[in-house]
């Protein structure tokens, strides 16, 4: 199970660093990484490479572009996109800096997924002190896989 690394109020599993959640899903065979961002940012900033754990990466909008307003079909079509099978199996949730991917956990954790984590810092990480993202912390700042179209 990843270790919980930072408060979470309970509803959903918790949240892991970005280099936890890369060896959960390297060494669980059921581990799934759930990208939420928007189709454009898949397109422009890159996705993960889970390629050397021998995965793809699920990619389902929290929120659709260019709108911004919620996916009212996210839960039932992650769902149905994970399985059955997958409902005790973690399910590590990703977006830009680690808002979105929590509330898609919490989303996921009421619809019977019970080891529903988010992936602290995101694919970018937050802002530094130049205002760039990629830098400071989050999937891309911890030097893990991931390629770009």
């Amino acid at each position: 199970m990843p270790e919980i690394t930072g408060p979470h109020p309970g509803n959903y599993a918790g949240d892991v660093t970005p280099a936890e959640a890369w060896r959960v899903l390297r060494e669980n065979p059921d581990a799934v990484l759930v990208d939420v961002r928007t189709r454009a940012e898949w397109s422009f900033v890159g996705v993960p490479d889970l390629s050397a754990a021998g995965k793809e990466p699920v990619l389902m909008e929290w929120q659709l572009f260019p709108t911004m307003s919620l996916n009212p079909g996210f839960a039932a079509d992650l769902s149905s996109a994970l399985g059955q099978a997958r409902k005790n199996a973690p399910v590590l949730f990703l977006c830009r800096s680690g808002a979105r991917s929590r509330a898609a956990a919490i989303a996921m954790t009421g619809v019977g997924f019970s080891r529903c984590f988010n992936i602290l810092g995101g694919f970018e990480g937050d802002l530094d002190g130049m205002k760039h993202r990629g830098r400071q912390n989050g999937w891309k700042a911890a030097d893990l896989p991931w390629v770009q179209s």
